[in-house]
């Protein structure tokens, strides 16, 4: 990390101590995890205050951690389940008692401070809540207005105090959030145009689901990094 930057991360680490923390990164980024209630006073005095001066917010969007680290890849035999959500239907508007795993999702917010050159990624994680919820940026960074409606879109995350919360992406009869990774890969309608009826109508995805295999391992000598052909490139 650049020694201007390893100033920044100090400083907003000594003046936030109580609602920050520092997440290591592994290309010199600046990010830190905000609390979800203190989300917006920390974010209107990194615009605010002239040491920080972030005035833009270049980007805003939402993360689904479910499974995070958890990867059938890491193994030295294929895979014999493919992507499972290819496979496996869940249930797509969840239990509305049920409250998520508190680090499932997250929104991610990309700052600019373009008096200071500056950038800075902030975390904040929704918590519990169902569906996940947190406060709006929108009177903060009015850049925001789309963004926010896309992470609600895509993820089902709603922002508390947005002007005008609707889909951006997706149509009005839209089911779930495409982002979210327990949706299944082949949706769950699909529209046509019905003859008899004279519109466009919604039926049920006919799309078939089927197992994926993408990863296949080979051992022959092929592959093997202490073969080489003499004056080759392998």
């Amino acid at each position: 990390m650049k020694k201007r930057y390893k100033a920044l991360a100090a400083s907003i680490a000594a003046r936030f101590s109580d609602a920050v923390q520092q997440v290591e990164s592994s290309c010199g980024e600046v990010t830190f995890d905000v609390s979800l209630d203190r989300l917006l006073p920390v974010c209107t005095a990194l615009r605010d205050e002239d040491e920080f001066g972030f005035e833009i917010l270049i980007d805003l969007c939402g993360v689904d951690y479910l499974q995070y680290g958890k990867s059938e890849w890491q193994t030295e035999s294929a895979t014999d389940s493919g992507f499972s959500r290819g496979v496996n239907r869940e249930v797509v508007i969840p239990d509305p008692v049920a409250g998520y795993d508190p680090r499932r999702f997250a929104v991610v917010y990309h700052l600019l401070s373009v008096q200071n050159n500056h950038r800075l990624r902030l975390r904040v994680y929704t918590g519990e809540a169902n569906p996940p919820l947190v406060p709006s940026v929108v009177d903060i960074w009015s850049s925001a207005n789309w963004y926010e409606r896309e992470a609600f879109d895509l993820y089902g995350i709603l922002f508390r105090g947005h002007p005008d919360l609707r889909r951006i992406l997706t149509d009005y009869g839209f089911i779930g959030h495409a982002f979210r990774k327990d949706f299944p890969l082949s949706g769950n309608v699909e529209v046509k145009y019905d003859e008899e009826q004279g519109r466009v109508v919604y039926q049920p995805v006919s799309i078939e689901p089927r197992t994926l295999v993408p990863k296949t391992i080979r051992d022959d000598n092929r592959y093997s990094p202490d073969i080489k052909e003499p004056g080759g490139n392998g």
